[in-house]
Formats: structure tokens, sequence, C-alpha cells
């Protein structure tokens, strides 16, 4: 069954269609390749909706790189459950290096939050933030992304590395899911 017959399916209204989605992810890579030109780059990729923007975003930049993850779970189902907890570390220090952490949502920004103020103890050189999405709405902090991808409405979206409850993270677009 292809992808767009199991989005049928589950009844997932297209909100990014996959084209967009690769010409934001290639625009992006170019920005990043641009800024951080002669400078060692480490991209930390937050698991797990993060794996397939990272995987295009790392084919994006033209510069050499290093890629590591860091998981971390505050939702359960569609809800936030407002703990953060991380699940899995970095494998390699990132004192005295540019750290670039690659994220699928911005949303409430207590996630991420969470983790800046935690790599900080790390001592990087630097960390920015790439996001594909941000979710302005529901922000209860400012969070500064220096790589956007889009700014969606308040709704709860899958696809593009984004699930529900663990499903629908292989659509190749970002939408809505509708329950019938």
């Amino acid at each position: 069954m292809s992808n767009a017959g199991a989005a049928g399916e589950a009844g997932v209204e297209v909100l990014i269609p996959e084209k967009d989605l690769r010409a934001r992810v290639a625009a992006m890579g170019a920005e990043i390749t641009r800024d951080y030109q002669g400078r060692p780059l480490v991209l930390i990729g937050v698991l797990k909706g993060s794996f397939i923007f990272l995987a295009d975003l790392v084919r994006a930049i033209e510069l050499p790189l290093l890629v590591d993850f860091i998981g971390i779970s505050s939702y359960q189902g569609t809800r936030s459950t407002g703990v953060v907890q991380i699940t899995s570390d970095l494998t390699r220090p990132i004192e005295g290096k540019h750290v670039l952490l690659v994220e699928d949502i911005v949303d409430t920004g207590l996630t991420m939050r969470y983790l800046l103020d935690n790599l900080a103890t790390r001592r990087p050189e630097s960390v920015r933030i790439a996001a594909l999405l941000e979710k302005p709405a529901r922000a209860q902090v400012k969070i500064p992304i220096d790589y956007r991808g889009f700014v969606i409405g308040d709704e709860f979206v899958v696809g593009y590395g984004l699930d529900w409850d663990g499903k629908l993270r292989n659509l190749p677009y970002v939408g809505v899911p509708r329950v019938k």
C-alpha cells in the first residue's frame, strides 16, 4: 500500500505537501551552509520526531559535520504531559563545538527551553535551533528559532517524522488527522 493510500484511510488532510517540504529543507540547508562556512558543526537531532527532517537537512548542508541524537519525551498520545525526560543522551561531548539543535516542532517551547538549558551546561561554543515547524499559538516560552521551516496553526500534525501515538511518521508530507 502506498503512503497516500495509507493516509487516505487514516483520514489525514495534507497541510504541507512533500514538494514544499523538500524546497524549504533545501533552502534551510543552503542558509546553514552559508552561516557555518569554515566552522565545524554538530547537528543534534531531537528524537524521535526529527529523524526524517534531520536526514534530509544533513544532505542539504554542504559542510563537514557531525551528527548526534538526544531522545526527549513529553507527549503521551496527542497530549503533552508537561514533564520532559531525556530518554537517550548524546554519545559525544559538545564542549567548544558549534551546535545546531534540530527539532521537528516547537509549540509550547517548554521542551526546547529544557534542552537549551541542559545543553548549556555542556559548554558548547554556540547553540542554534533549526525547527521544521513552529506553532506560536501554543507558545508558553519564547524560543529563538534560527532556521524555521514553516509556521502552522494550533493543529495536531503527523507525517514527515511526526507521529500520533507512534504511528503515521512515514507519511511523506505533514498532515492533520481527521477523526471520523
